[in-house]
């Protein structure tokens, strides 16, 4: 997602045509640096150190891109309030689609909170029961004791294409608890119109943010109203019911 070799392959990887999340060159530049000491390093611990989680060193051909502290930290907050409306940790689960992130900040800030990671990346096998191997082209293949079990469905497609977002769409159903689960989508905006029609989505004010700065612009889209955090629903967006 920088010019060159690093647009078309990043291209290939998590977008399509116009859809593409694009890297700066400077940010492209950082990619690298950063990819080269998260080797040496083997990970990156979590904010709080000591008892985080650790999470394993972004890899972009498997369109790997880990939110900056800023969103994780306002995402991880949000799932754990959520969970406190939803009644007790161990009964208020969490599915983290495809956001190893928000996964790592919220098992370090809440530890107590009951949360599963789906993951294409096999490396976060070091999370035991939390991990859960997902390849979005399987849509539903999943364990059968994870249908409708989630009261918190958050859901980052790995790619900006229509077929990714309605395959994802089907894992949020099979997830969603029938009595009504709470969602966060992030991806983005080009996707807008898609995700309103898939998953009645609406754009929020807050702006997730990457630590390698993707040109493309990302939003967060949710199935409620976070009122004054977040940013609120955004105003007039266009979307109608």
């Amino acid at each position: 997602m920088a010019s060159g070799v690093e647009e078309r392959v990043r291209g290939e990887v998590r977008g399509e045509e116009d859809d593409r999340p694009q890297l700066s060159a400077a940010a492209a530049e950082a990619l690298r640096e950063f990819l080269l000491e998260q080797g040496r390093d083997g990970g990156e611990e979590g904010e709080e150190g000591g008892g985080g989680v650790e999470l394993v060193a972004e890899d972009w051909r498997l369109s790997q891109f880990w939110y900056d502290e800023r969103t994780a930290r306002a995402l991880a907050e949000e799932v754990a309030r959520l969970v406190s409306l939803s009644g007790p940790a161990s009964s208020a689960a969490v599915a983290c689609v495809a956001c190893p992130t928000l996964y790592t900040y919220l098992k370090t800030s809440s530890p107590d909170v009951t949360a599963q990671l789906l993951e294409y990346d096999v490396r976060f096998g070091q999370y035991g029961g939390d991990f859960t191997f997902y390849d979005y082209n399987q849509p539903e293949e999943l364990p059968a004791a994870m249908k409708h079990a989630y009261r918190i469905v958050v859901a980052d497609p790995p790619y900006l294409s229509k077929e990714c977002l309605e395959k994802v769409a089907k894992t949020v159903s099979f997830l969603a608890h029938p009595e009504g689960s709470f969602l966060l989508l992030l991806t983005g905006e080009v996707q807008r119109d898609r995700a309103f029609e898939l998953l009645n989505v609406r754009p929020c004010g807050f702006k997730p943010q990457h630590s390698n700065k993707l040109g493309n612009e990302f939003r967060l889209f949710t199935n409620y109203d976070p009122e004054d955090r977040l940013g609120g629903w955004e105003q007039n967006d266009g979307a109608t019911v």
